[in-house]
């Protein structure tokens, strides 16, 4: 068996356009363009990297860019004031502060002055309240991203048996929640679990966010399954995933690439967040199955 390659950049291509002409029409409607803004504090090459792609992807889907890039001196004081000047601009619909900051910011603090409702990323503790509970609010772009690729493949996932491997607050929690929600039946599981390889052979749906490169092994995935790799690790061979792609491949229904899976769902998904929030934020009704 050779698994189907799940294309994320061709998914994310076509969230992106949905998104773009969604946007066009709130624009007539609002009288405005729906904004995002940026926050990067110091100069990190990766970070910076990926503010400036948010950038032009953000106009790219006719929004607003703002970008505010402070130095790495920078107070945390004067950043919460920025980000309470945020709060308050109606021209601004979403906020994302780039993580990481540095060390002298506490980013819990900075995380949390965001409001819930701008807070495009996800990782306010009431956008986490609201998706433990069923509420609509913001679900962290990654794993919102994963359940995309997982619903486009597979339809529904009702009754399925689900493995996610990691428990971070910006994946494996919120995401073992949206599996959940979609009536998946739910194991999370991590680098400490006993046996963790008996827990997969039985997973119709493996999602990996260990952060550990080929932590998951080809040998531990039952035929056929779909397999979705949020790792991104940079060795000397260059970038791979939490996965054994060869070996998991050789067995796998589907599985994601790295690169190419996951990580262009996750910016395709902020701009999804961001015109959801603008229209909740204008008071511009929004479709419930328009994105």
């Amino acid at each position: 068996m050779s698994a189907e390659i799940i294309d994320g950049k061709a998914a994310a291509a076509r969230l992106r356009a949905r998104v773009g002409e969604i946007a066009a029409a709130f624009e007539a409607v609002a009288g405005r363009k729906a904004g995002l803004a940026v926050v990067l504090v110091g100069a990190d090459p990766a970070s910076s990297v990926y503010v400036k792609s948010k950038g032009k992807a953000t106009v790219a889907a006719n929004m607003a860019s703002f970008e505010h890039r402070l130095p790495a001196d920078t107070t945390e004081a004067d950043l919460l004031a920025l980000v309470d000047a945020l709060n308050a601009d109606p021209a601004v619909d979403g906020i994302l502060v780039q993580l990481p900051l540095p060390k002298h910011i506490r980013e819990s603090v900075v995380l949390t002055r965001i409001d819930p409702d701008k807070d495009v990323d996800g990782f306010h503790p009431v956008n986490a309240g609201r998706l433990a509970t069923g509420l609509n609010g913001f679900v962290p772009c990654t794993p919102l991203g994963c359940l995309m690729l997982l619903e486009e493949q597979l339809g529904d996932l009702s009754g399925l048996d689900a493995v996610v491997i990691g428990r971070s607050n910006i994946v494996g929690k919120p995401m073992a929640a949206l599996l959940t929600k979609a009536s998946a039946t739910v194991t999370v599981a991590h680098s400490r679990t006993k046996d963790l390889s008996s827990h997969v052979a039985r997973a119709d749906i493996v999602v990996a966010a260990v952060g550990i490169p080929h932590f998951v092994k080809g040998e531990w995935i039952k035929p056929g399954a779909t397999v979705i790799d949020v790792g991104i690790n940079r060795t000397e061979d260059g970038l791979t995933g939490d996965v054994d792609f060869d070996g998991a491949a050789s067995v796998a229904g589907a599985i994601t690439p790295v690169p190419g899976g996951v990580g262009p769902m996750t910016i395709a998904c902020l701009l999804r967040n961001t015109i959801v929030a603008a229209h909740r934020n204008a008071g511009v009704q929004l479709g419930k199955d328009a994105i």
